[in-house]
């Protein structure tokens, strides 16, 4: 499992956990996406715009392999801003390739880019 050195381990100030520190000796959790509700805690809402802060900041609009990132955070972003890069895709893999969707994480999130 590579570690993404410089992405930041969560979101400041808070418990919102970004990466994990080993991985499972069972394997990766598989990814898979969670709905969002609209009515969302504010402190939900900005760990994942710092999140996603964090993934354009490290990787861009680049592949980037999942790693160390971790699954839960993911889950909220998977499937929507966060797609993956490759097909096919093993959404149990440390070394899937993710890839932010920039158009609909530039309209779910227009604070990190700028809009």
């Amino acid at each position: 499992m590579i570690k993404h050195r410089g992405f930041p381990g969560r979101l400041p100030g808070t418990d919102f956990q970004f990466t994990i520190r080993r991985a499972h000796k069972d394997g990766a959790t598989k990814l898979s996406a969670r709905e969002r509700h609209f009515d969302r805690k504010p402190a939900d809402k900005r760990a994942d715009e710092g999140f996603i802060r964090a993934i354009w900041e490290t990787f861009g609009d680049q592949p980037f392999e999942r790693g160390n990132l971790d699954a839960g955070r993911l889950n909220w972003l998977f499937d929507r801003e966060v797609i993956p890069a490759t097909d096919p895709f093993d959404p149990a893999d440390y070394e899937a390739l993710l890839v932010l969707d920039m158009p609909r994480a530039r309209a779910a999130f227009p604070e990190v880019f700028g809009g």
